[in-house]
């Protein structure tokens, strides 16, 4: 079994703890999530964890020949090589392997060796031969095109040039490297950022069919909980685990949390009344002592903080303006792009037809996501339904009334100004929504001096928010929203959720996180090249309707429908009495197995981390015998662990197909 091990690792940053005496041990098996407020300092730990990043005190134990991939949240250009020229590099262990098995056959050829160092070089040999045929050496062209396929690169990519490539796809290529390299131990932090849904289902895919163990941080709910079944939250640089997938870490951590939110309503209120006095009596002469003593007791209180997840942000939509009940109808739309370059043999110019022959009706009320693969037009046609593009062909009608509000990544680079957030805002925000300022924009993770950050020092995602925030504000009643949870953490996605749940108008969008899709849309648009069909249901009806099935050797594939069926509707009919009664009594069994499933996993998990426990006593790792007793339980304890997980996660699955 293969481990990195943590113990007591502190890392500070001037006056401020990062880390506290961290301990963790990620090992084989490992499913895990690292969790925390934006600044917690959860790329920090990660970067320690990969040892790139020195730590002030503790130990780093990494088992001898433990393996660790770790693909950082941004930063990584690559240069000088064709795409799969540069993916072959995450193989470089292969190649060593060869030149160390070259030399082994050297030395053995030369003869002059005892017949114990022959031994040992034959078994080093053969330790090689059975490695290189586990990792799938010998087949590393073919995993390399699948891998990169899976992740949303096509076959014609594979020669390209990889300077070529955007500052997204650069990391999808350091992502697929990072898979490539048969780690141990994968380290990845924020890996779904640039990725779409087709390609974060094939991710979802490789990682529980990867043998190795992972960490990894993302914002998207929906990937956790089908990846993970344990969550380690990081916070006031404390490290704290909990078993299960990320919505159930969730749902304890709410319960665990109460006592802690009551202490802490009643210490502001403390605090509150202490200010308050000095406030009112500091200068007062016949009140000055009294209020000096208040002045100390307040310095005395050590606060109590709490997650931002915890501090419930809510706020609304300006009123939407009336509209009529049609907002929006498209007559055979259609978009086409020429190509940048000749073709080669004619010297012509090539058509590219993205939108073909495009009707649509949109009505009020409707939350339209627009889906497809990358490239197939959903942000083309949202620019044309905002009127932001003028060279379509066909005609785009809006209703009677109504207004839009359009956002997208390329609006949001635009903004510029010595203006702060906070002064923009204001200078823009109806009166009502003004006195909620400040929490929106602590919601769009803008805390603190950060609201008085001039628009031209921001960077493009701190942009995006700010752009998103203003649209937001204005009183419209048509929103046209282009990936607009790109740079958002999960509460703030939960806040912008709950806003679009509750506004009065009508929601258009695309988007790559299925969790917020799943929970917003009511109808769906899908884009193929030159093609469209329409689903009157939410996303989980669409996925069901088209047949997805997921491969992690080829990334997802579609079951056609017939293209005679551009809108399907759903099968009418009710369950009768006693199938239906059959079906809770069946659902209930489900979920009993389902809590005694999780409550052994958290058991079994505890005596695990009491053994590892002891393995940092000095008195057991220097007793060899001892040693190797612990070692024994935890690897039968892990098989309990894995076979345990399995049984949870086919009765959840069961669970959320009934």
């Amino acid at each position: 079994m293969s481990f990195v091990q943590f113990s007591k690792v502190s890392l500070a940053f001037g006056n401020r703890d990062i880390l506290k005496e961290v301990s963790v041990n990620l090992a084989t098996g490992t499913r895990a999530a690292l969790t925390g407020a934006n600044g917690s300092g959860k790329s920090t730990l990660m970067k320690v964890m990969a040892g790139v990043q020195e730590c002030d005190s503790g130990d780093r134990a990494v088992e001898k020949g433990c393996r660790i991939a770790y693909l950082p949240q941004s930063g990584i250009v690559h240069k000088g090589a064709t795409l799969l020229e540069e993916t072959d590099k995450a193989f470089e262990y292969g190649y060593s392997l060869h030149t160390e098995m070259d030399d082994i056959g050297d030395k053995l050829a030369a003869g002059g060796l005892s017949e114990g160092q022959q031994k040992l070089f034959l078994e080093r040999q053969h330790e090689i031969i059975t490695f290189l045929e586990e990792s799938g050496w010998h087949r590393r062209s073919v995993l390399a095109e699948q891998t990169l396929i899976g992740l949303g690169f096509s076959s014609k990519d594979m020669s390209r040039p990889v300077e070529e490539f955007s500052g997204g796809w650069q990391m999808r290529i350091a992502l697929a490297k990072a898979l490539l390299m048969s780690p141990d131990i994968l380290l990845l932090d924020e890996p779904t950022n640039y990725l779409d849904i087709e390609a974060r289902s094939w991710l979802e895919e490789f990682l529980l069919s990867f043998r190795g163990g992972f960490l990894l941080v993302s914002h998207d709910r929906y990937f956790l909980d089908v990846t993970i079944n344990e969550v380690y939250e990081l916070f006031n640089g404390e490290l704290h685990r909990y078993p299960g997938n990320y919505s159930h870490y969730e749902d304890v951590r709410a319960v665990e949390l109460e006592s802690l939110m009551a202490r802490y309503e009643q210490q502001q209120e403390e605090i509150h009344k202490l200010e308050d006095f000095i406030r009112r009596f500091q200068y007062k002469a016949t009140k000055a002592a009294q209020a000096q003593e208040r002045m100390k007791m307040l310095e005395k209180i050590e606060r109590i903080e709490i997650p931002e997840s915890l501090k419930k942000i809510h706020f609304s939509f300006p009123p939407a303006p009336h509209s009529g009940r049609l907002v929006l109808t498209l007559n055979q739309v259609g978009k086409t792009y020429t190509s940048e370059e000749p073709d080669p043999v004619t010297g012509e110019y090539r058509l590219n037809p993205v939108i073909t022959d495009l009707d649509l009706v949109v009505e009020k009320g409707d939350r339209l996501v627009v889906a497809g693969r990358n490239g197939a037009g959903k942000s083309t046609l949202l620019r044309i339904i905002a009127q932001t593009d003028s060279t379509y062909t066909g005609e785009v009608k809006l209703g009677s009334g109504v207004s839009i509000g359009y956002f997208s990544q390329d609006n949001a680079e635009t903004m510029k100004g010595d203006m702060s957030i906070l002064d923009l805002l204001e200078s823009e925000a109806p009166l009502e929504l003004i006195p909620k300022l400040r929490d929106m924009l602590g919601a769009f993770l803008f805390r603190g001096d950060d609201v008085y950050k001039p628009i031209n020092v921001l960077s493009g995602g701190e942009k995006s928010r700010v752009a998103l925030l203003r649209i937001l504000l204005k009183p419209v009643n048509l929103l046209i929203l282009d990936e607009p949870t790109n740079h958002l953490d999960l509460h703030s996605k939960d806040v912008l959720l709950s806003a679009l749940k509750d506004f009065g108008g009508t929601v258009v969008f695309v988007s790559h996180d299925r969790g917020f899709i799943e929970s917003l849309a009511n109808r769906v648009l899908e884009l193929t090249p030159g093609k469209s069909r329409q689903f009157p249901g939410g996303y989980d009806y669409y996925l069901d309707q088209i047949g997805v099935a997921v491969s992690a050797s080829g990334g997802a594939h579609i079951t056609p429908i017939p293209e005679k069926e551009t809108v399907i509707t759903p099968n009418v009919g009710a369950l009768s009495y006693e199938e239906e009664k059959k079906q809770k009594g069946e659902r209930r069994k489900l979920e009993k197995e389902e809590e005694r499933l999780l409550e052994a996993i958290s058991e079994t998990e505890e005596q695990k981390a009491g053994l590892e426990a002891q393995m940092g006593d000095p008195t057991v790792y220097s007793d060899g015998e001892k040693c190797k007793s612990i070692q024994a339980q935890i690897s039968d304890l892990e098989e309990q662990i894995a076979l345990l997980s399995q049984q949870w996660e086919e009765v959840s699955q069961k669970l959320e197909q009934m």
